[in-house]
């Protein structure tokens, strides 16, 4: 987390991935929502915020994926949980697969313990009760109850994935909030965050605007005379 400053990392906590996709969308960005992932749980409170730490998967195959490849430390799942950072988001590249789950509740209790500010996976999970127990904040595919081994077979840690059709470089910056998944560039990130917090705070005045009888022209998007507006309620608010 060192590589975001803390006002940059106050500000993705506190915006929505609706207003970001928007602000990567005017940098010429648009694919950066994760689709077919969701909160495993009902999300309120700030956002998940962190850098990504990756795991690719590819299908499984009978002769390599039995249940004994879990006793070995070098197994990519494995080592992964093992090695990702505190602070940083797990992200799995499931190819989108959903006739097994991804991760289930131990793995999930032992990156809570390390410290993982949350797991997304464009695959689903098993035992979705007790990891939606534990509060670590969880983005997935659903709940699915067979073993990963019956689809999947790990390879790659901290590689450049997809997952939910986006491209995730490792430390890139992870948002999630009730909406789903959206993936910054890290050179962006500071850019992207404070121009996202302007962007509400504007949305917030002209939603008033809208409520009190405003119409559409001249207020959603506004013309100078609005945005003129804006400048004096802003200066109003800090008085």
């Amino acid at each position: 987390m060192s590589d975001l400053d803390h006002a940059t990392l106050e500000a993705l906590r506190h915006v929505s991935t609706a207003t970001l996709t928007t602000q990567l969308f005017k940098r010429g960005l648009r694919n950066t929502f994760m689709q077919g992932v969701a909160p495993l749980l009902s999300h309120s409170g700030p956002n998940l915020v962190g850098p990504a730490f990756t795991l690719r998967n590819i299908p499984s195959r009978e002769d390599i994926d039995v249940l004994e490849l879990f006793a070995d430390p070098d197994y990519a799942q494995r080592k992964c949980v093992e090695t990702i950072p505190a602070g940083h988001v797990l992200v799995q590249d499931c190819r989108g697969e959903r006739g097994s789950a991804s991760f289930g509740s131990i793995l999930s209790q032992r990156l809570q313990v390390r410290g993982v500010a949350g797991m997304v996976s464009d695959g689903p999970v098993r035992d979705s009760t007790t990891i939606a127990a534990l509060g670590m904040p969880v983005f997935c595919a659903g709940a699915s109850a067979p073993p990963n081994l019956i689809r999947h077979h790990a390879v790659d840690i901290n590689v450049p994935i997809g997952c939910g059709g986006v491209a995730v470089f490792p430390g890139d910056i992870i948002v999630g909030d009730a909406d789903g998944v959206v993936v910054l560039p890290l050179k962006m990130a500071a850019d992207v965050a404070q121009a996202a917090a302007e962007q509400e705070h504007l949305e917030a005045f002209l939603t008033g605007l809208i409520r009190d009888g405003a119409a559409l022209p001249g207020t959603y998007p506004p013309n100078e005379k609005t945005k003129a507006a804006f400048e004096e309620w802003k200066k109003q608010q800090k008085a």
